[in-house]
C-alpha cells in the first residue's frame, strides 16, 4: 500500500500542498495543487461552502473547518 492509502486523515489544518499532493501522490506538487484548486472550482457547492468560511485562492493553508468541507464533498485522499 502506498503512504497515502495507509494513512488516515483526520480533520485538522493542513498545507494546501499536503492536502493537495494527498489526492494526487503521482504528480508535482505544483501540477497537484493546480489539481486540487480545479476541482474545487468545478465543485460549486464546495466553492460556496468555503467561501462561507473566508476561503481565498492564495491562502497557503486550509483551515479544520475547510478540510472537513474538502472531505465531505471529494472524500478524503
Amino acid at each position: 500500500m502506498k503512504e497515502t492509502e495507509e494513512k488516515e486523515w483526520r480533520v485538522h489544518p493542513y498545507y494546501k500542498g499536503e492536502l493537495a499532493q494527498a489526492y494526487a501522490p503521482y504528480l508535482s506538487p505544483g501540477a497537484a495543487l493546480n489539481r486540487l484548486a480545479l476541482w474545487i472550482r468545478l465543485n460549486g457547492p464546495l466553492t460556496a461552502a468555503l467561501k462561507e468560511t473566508g476561503y481565498r485562492n492564495k491562502q497557503r493553508t486550509f483551515t479544520s473547518k475547510q478540510v472537513e468541507l474538502i472531505f465531505e464533498y471529494l472524500g478524503p485522499p
